[in-house]
């Protein structure tokens, strides 16, 4: 019965169309296999649990195992069975392929965050870390095809180890861990900069009570000195942020300054972490070697 529903809907968008493809206008594959149904119930009749077990007959007929078990697991995310979600990729992703691996960590640190698992988010975050060190990411090459919101685009090795050690950043934050929290956002600005996760460096030193450091970074944003300083969102974060700082200390702004102490912060807390990551690593990437000279840039 569901074939038949399927293939009147294709020959009705079809003749309406312009001769244009079912598959192609609904973003639906093409075929008739459990995983293009699983697909059609999905995102063309919105039925997500019907979804859920027709992906589940995916994965078991070994159809498109790589995307079934990714789509099934978002599903489940958005359906509120997060846990589940994770026992499933835990369970299966061993018949998945080695190409597929990355993308599934990445819909597991979302599960994590979805389930509060901070622990095992961390964790997870410096895997990712130690492969790239490895140079195991990216399946050895520089660069990697990234999609978002149907458009592809290019990562460089430092772009995503940015973006991983903003993740881990914010991990430590939820464990109020701000020290460990600060170092890595530091590290990770080194690397590639960007005015989201100098908001976040800021709220960081503002729950260490360092609030002229705090709005030294959050100035950086709005004066522009920053990649995406132009976003609307992060200037309104940093507004924001140092209108809360001028609410905690009214005195702030019409003061000297104070000197920033190098030794407040823990430096070795994360070169610690860089040892643990990599204790196993078969060759050092260039990124590391720049990210080691940061307690040198910040003494000069």
């Amino acid at each position: 019965m569901m074939n038949t529903n399927i293939n009147k809907q294709r020959k009705e968008v079809a003749g309406g169309s312009g001769g244009a493809s079912f598959h192609v206008i609904h973003k639906v594959p093409s075929g008739d296999s459990p995983y293009v149904r699983a697909k059609h119930v999905q995102l063309v009749e919105k039925d997500p649990d019907a979804a859920i077990v027709l992906f589940w007959k995916a994965i078991n007929a070994g159809d498109r195992v790589d995307s079934a078990l990714k789509d099934m697991a978002v599903v489940m995310k958005q359906q509120d069975r997060a846990e589940e979600a994770i026992e499933a990729i835990k369970s299966f992703r061993y018949r998945c392929s080695k190409q597929a691996q990355e993308s599934l960590d990445n819909v597991l640190i979302d599960l994590y965050k979805k389930c509060g698992k901070i622990e095992e988010q961390i964790e997870l975050l410096k895997q990712k870390l130690r492969m790239i060190y490895q140079g195991e990411a990216f399946n050895g090459k520089p660069t990697k095809t990234a999609r978002s919101h149907g458009k592809k685009f290019q990562v460089s090795v430092k772009q995503e180890t940015s973006r991983i050690l903003g993740n881990l950043g914010w991990a430590y934050m939820q464990q109020t861990n701000y020290v460990a929290a600060e170092v890595v956002y530091r590290k990770a600005q080194i690397i590639d900069p960007d005015a989201n996760k100098a908001c976040n460096l800021g709220l960081c030193l503002m729950k260490q009570t360092r609030y002229d450091d705090a709005r030294s970074v959050l100035e950086d944003i709005l004066q522009g000195r920053l990649e995406g300083s132009d976003d609307s969102k992060s200037r309104s974060r940093a507004e924001e942020l140092l209108q809360e700082l001028r609410l905690q200390q009214p005195s702030l702004f019409s003061s000297a300054s104070t000197t920033f102490n190098l030794e407040e912060v823990n430096f070795d807390e994360l070169d610690q972490l860089m040892n643990e990551w990599t204790r196993f690593r078969s060759r050092r990437l260039p990124i590391f070697e720049e990210i080691s000279q940061f307690r040198d840039q910040l003494a000069c």
